[in-house]
């Protein structure tokens, strides 16, 4: 399991990139991903690679979501979670609080 980052689209979006297994033993490297970014910020959870998830891993995207609630241009979303992943969303109901592009 591991976890990235990168700006792109000119540096108004950043890519946090999740590998493998996105549970607990991500929280502390998931947040240093953007509590020093601008809440303003477009944030792309890219889950492509991720196979698990964890009800951990739901809280921490709530928290994202709550710093970008900071600013009025601020924006999460997820991008093309893995069938797996998007079973766990979709049975959360994190489809109803953050825009999923497949």
């Amino acid at each position: 399991m591991s976890i990235s980052k990168r700006l792109i689209n000119n540096d108004s979006e950043l890519e946090i990139i999740i590998k493998g297994r996105f549970d607990y033993s991500l929280h502390r490297e998931f947040r240093a991903c953007y509590q020093d970014q601008s809440p303003s910020l477009i944030y792309n959870l890219n889950l492509s690679d991720a196979q698990y998830m964890d009800s951990s891993a739901l809280g921490m995207m709530l928290l994202l979501k709550e710093h970008t609630e900071k600013s009025d241009h601020g924006q999460v979303k997820i991008s093309h979670p893995s069938d797996t992943v998007l079973k766990i969303l979709k049975i959360a109901h994190i489809d109803k609080l953050i825009d999923i592009e497949y």
